[in-house]
């Protein structure tokens, strides 16, 4: 099966919100796993980020950014599970808040420009609370986890001239 042909993939301005997270998260938070999938025989700790399909902003900006919602779980085991994910929750605020005020650009990713907490970290027992997309009805008794919202704005670097040609 054939790709996505080069003249199209070169119309494409902004890649997806997930990915620079994904890439921010892991170098920020190293020894931790950070996902936008999770696995049938999941291993924890872990940071799950989904972008919210409730929020999307693009209003022809000529700098190239997009507005998202971004939903990030924290999930910890026992035997310390509640503490360790709220503690994994704030590192993820504090590890997204430097890579707004030092802005960390990633190759062929781009930088965060602005994020804010719309909700902040808060214990959810189960999949069954979630706000965002599920993937599984029931958490691992032993696991916990904690949710949390932050609205992101991305700038990806340029790739062509702009205006174009």
């Amino acid at each position: 099966m054939a790709g996505i042909p080069d003249h199209i993939k070169a119309l494409a301005e902004l890649s997806p919100v997930e990915d620079l997270l994904l890439a921010i998260l892991r170098k920020g938070l190293p020894g931790i796993r950070v996902k936008s999938l999770i696995d049938q025989h999941e291993k924890f700790p872990l940071v799950l980020i989904r972008r919210d399909p409730s929020f999307g902003q693009w209003s022809a900006d000529t700098r190239f950014t997009d507005s998202a919602r971004v939903v990030i779980n924290a999930f910890a085991p026992d035997p310390n599970g509640d503490e360790d994910a709220a503690i994994l929750s704030e590192a993820v605020r504090v590890t997204l808040r430097d890579a707004w005020l030092k802005p960390q650009v990633i190759p062929g990713r781009g930088h965060i420009t602005r994020v804010d907490m719309n909700s902040s970290p808060r214990r959810a027992s189960d999949w069954a609370t979630a706000t965002g997309p599920v993937q599984y009805a029931d958490l691992p008794t032993d696991v916990w986890r904690y949710e949390s919202i932050y609205d992101i704005q991305i700038r990806k670097p340029r790739t062509r001239p702009y205006p174009p040609p």
